[in-house]
C-alpha cells in the first residue's frame, strides 16, 4: 500500500516518529563530538539524522498537499513542518 493512500493521522504519526528519531540521533552526534564519549566517526550518524528529518518534513508536507484536510490536522502539519525545519537547520549549522 502506498503512503499517499494512508490516512492523514497515520502520516502525521509517522512524521512525528521519524522527526523525533532524527532529532535524537543528531543530538547524540553533537554530544559525542563535544564530549568525546565514543571514539567513532559521526558522519554516518549525521547522515541518518538528516535523512530521517527530511523524510519527516516531506511526510508533513504530503499531508498539507492532500485535498479536503481537516483544519486541525492541517494546523498540526504546519506546526510540525516549522519545528522540523528549525531542528534541521540547527543540526546543519552545528556541524
Amino acid at each position: 500500500m502506498k503512503w499517499t493512500n494512508q490516512p492523514d493521522t497515520v502520516l502525521l504519526e509517522r512524521s512525528f516518529l521519524f522527526g523525533i528519531v532524527g532529532i535524537v540521533l543528531g543530538t547524540l552526534s553533537i554530544l559525542n563530538s563535544k564530549f568525546y564519549l565514543v571514539d567513532a566517526p559521526m558522519g554516518p550518524l549525521n547522515g541518518v539524522s538528516f535523512s530521517l528529518q527530511l523524510v519527516a518534513i516531506s511526510l508533513a508536507i504530503l499531508v498539507l498537499r492532500k485535498r479536503k484536510v481537516d483544519p486541525n490536522i492541517k494546523e498540526k502539519a504546519q506546526k510540525m513542518i516549522v519545528v522540523l525545519a528549525v531542528a534541521f537547520l540547527f543540526f546543519i549549522l552545528s556541524m
